[in-house]
């Protein structure tokens, strides 16, 4: 697989994060990552291990302290507010473990609402919104409040959502976090089937045994990263 930046959708370089003092906390020890197109990624580590951190940064919600993030062959690091908040908005979907969907909203309401600052047309968003939900099997619910919807649904909400916009990058934080070992396997099995249709995914976790759904499976512990699993020939490495 090539590692050229234009090839990869997340490329690091020597990338840090250390926060001030006094005294100074490094939270992110540099490191290098590339994650080309249509991978599925997962980074595992237990809590105060850097993950926040991470997502943070590759979130585009906080700023590298040394190194360079190129996104989908972009350098954020020298990029703007502005340019930041649009590529975050035009690269990457967000999945969380809280869903964060707007209760007296229908499902597909929270997902066309991702499409309003974009200034999407209504007869567009609608359109669009329809069609993901279809895409993550919830057309029969796109009229119920989230009140109405289980956690597995609300989950599915939150995905379509984040695919609505067709980013180059769906980052989940912890997507199974609040959903029993059913739903969960459910929504991985959502993964795994976005994967297949060549969505770039990355999923951050504590849960060893989520982590294993990715194709490579990459552990943090005190801020540094280190590659446990490689099925092709990108690297990650501190």
């Amino acid at each position: 697989m090539p590692h050229s930046d234009q090839a990869a959708v997340i490329a690091l370089e020597g990338l840090g994060l250390t926060y001030p003092g006094p005294p100074p906390v490094t939270a992110l020890h540099p490191c290098d990552l590339r994650i080309a197109p249509g991978e599925f990624v997962t980074i595992v580590g237990p809590s105060g291990s850097g993950k926040s951190s991470l997502l943070n940064v590759l979130g585009l919600l906080d700023r590298p302290t040394r190194g360079r993030y190129l996104l989908n062959g972009s350098d954020t690091a020298t990029a703007n507010d502005s340019r930041r908040s649009a590529l975050r908005g035009q690269q990457i979907g967000f999945v969380f473990q809280s869903f964060h969907l707007l209760p007296h909203r229908s499902a597909q309401e929270n997902v066309e609402l991702a499409m309003v600052y974009g200034r999407t047309p209504r007869r567009v968003r609608r359109q669009k919104a329809a069609h993901v939900l279809a895409r993550v099997g919830l057309s029969h619910r796109a009229h119920a409040l989230p009140t109405r919807l289980s956690g597995g649904e609300r989950q599915r909400v939150a995905i379509a959502r984040a695919l609505v916009a067709e980013p180059a990058l769906l980052l989940c934080d912890e997507p199974t976090g609040n959903l029993d070992s059913e739903t969960a396997a459910a929504i991985l099995d959502l993964l795994d089937q976005l994967h297949r249709e060549g969505m770039t995914i990355l999923v951050i976790t504590h849960d060893g045994q989520v982590a294993q759904r990715g194709q490579r499976v990459i552990s943090i512990r005190d801020g540094v990263l280190t590659e446990t699993t490689i099925n092709t020939e990108a690297v990650a490495s501190c």
